[in-house]
């Protein structure tokens, strides 16, 4: 009988790009060799997350790959009425950026010059739209097979709120997507939420108290170093939401990294040394196709870039499969400190 062995999934943020996470899910639910214990994420990794679940309640591993690829295609379908498209250059050259495009221009102008209420009074939010169709909260908390932690980042306090699985809702995905430059905050019981990307991304720390499994597979979309200096106002935007975004993320690996140390020198015993958990990191990425795209083809959704995206994270799972499964429920696979220290 072929090996299972039981994972947390950790869902980064970034836009469009969470097609490429999509693709991963899609290559490790279609091994089979793997089953998920928990999932994390924050803004497209949110999206992923919980699609992942109600698919799953709906129709198993099968029902989470289609209710995934009926999310990302009705997305893609949406780009024919957006203003930011690829210039016919582009097209031509098979270039998926958007830093040319004249919609992408004018709309860093707006953003620049009117807040969110002020260019958009009627709170028009095409993602609304698009789970309203695709999202049932009755469906998501009934996947009682696979936990979840959604973040998102408390305007007023500056922490950080998880939603769990039975606390999901478009509000709570649209928090955790809630770029403050580009949306309203939030409201969600009587406080206003941002991005959960400035708190985690994704978060981490929810597994250790509440997941059994000691595997972590941080499925990232940002590249961890870019080569290049940003020039325009949109890379030197990006590049600081990346540093921002990955702050978190590097301290909970910072702190991990730490704990896992003093348990492997059996440096603490006792009681306290027994609560302590190892914990097993692991990562799936691929930066030298994704660090290339430009800073705004985040917000790409034309149907062959995130054909093109998942098929990359295919691609990325598959590799990491013939790699590194061995080493899940064994040992950590990445540099942990040369990565995050």
């Amino acid at each position: 009988m072929t090996e299972t062995k039981r994972i947390n999934l950790a869902l980064q943020g970034g836009g469009s790009h969470g097609a490429f996470t999509w693709g991963v899910i899609d290559a490790l639910i279609e091994d089979g060799r793997l089953e998920f214990e928990a999932v994390s994420g924050t803004s497209a990794g949110a999206m992923n997350a919980a699609i992942l679940l109600q698919g799953w309640a709906n129709g198993g591993p099968g029902g989470a790959r289609a209710a995934l690829r009926a999310f990302w295609t009705e997305l893609g379908s949406m780009s024919v009425a957006s203003p930011i498209q690829r210039t016919p250059l582009d097209r031509l050259q098979g270039n998926w950026n958007l830093d040319d495009s004249a919609g992408a221009l004018w709309a860093d102008l707006i953003q620049r010059t009117l807040s969110p209420w002020q260019r958009n009074p009627l709170k028009f939010d095409p993602l609304r739209e698009l789970l309203r169709q695709h999202f049932d909260e009755k469906s998501v908390r009934a996947c009682h097979q696979v936990k979840a932690f959604i973040a998102a980042t408390n305007v007023r306090t500056g922490k950080v709120r998880i939603f769990t699985r039975d606390e999901l809702s478009i509000d709570a995905l649209l928090a955790s997507a809630c770029l403050p430059n580009v949306h309203d905050a939030v409201v969600i019981e009587g406080e206003a939420y941002w991005d959960g990307g400035f708190r985690g991304n994704p978060p981490i720390w929810p597994f250790i108290y509440n997941s059994e499994s000691a595997d972590v597979v941080i499925v990232e979309v940002d590249p961890p170093s870019r080569e290049n200096i940003p020039r325009s106002n949109a890379e030197i935007a990006d590049r600081l939401n990346e540093i921002t975004f990955g702050g978190a993320l590097m301290a909970e690996m910072r702190a991990i990294a730490f704990v896992q140390e003093l348990i492997e020198q059996g440096a603490v015993t006792g009681e306290f040394g027994s609560r302590l958990k190892k914990i097993l990191i692991h990562s799936i990425a691929d930066p030298a196709s994704l660090a290339p795209l430009g800073a705004v083809s985040k917000f790409n959704v034309e149907q062959d870039f995130l054909d093109h995206l998942f098929q990359l994270g295919r691609a990325a799972a598959t590799k990491w499969l013939a790699e590194t499964f061995q080493s899940v429920g064994v040992k950590t696979s990445i540099d942990i400190k040369a990565r995050f220290l």
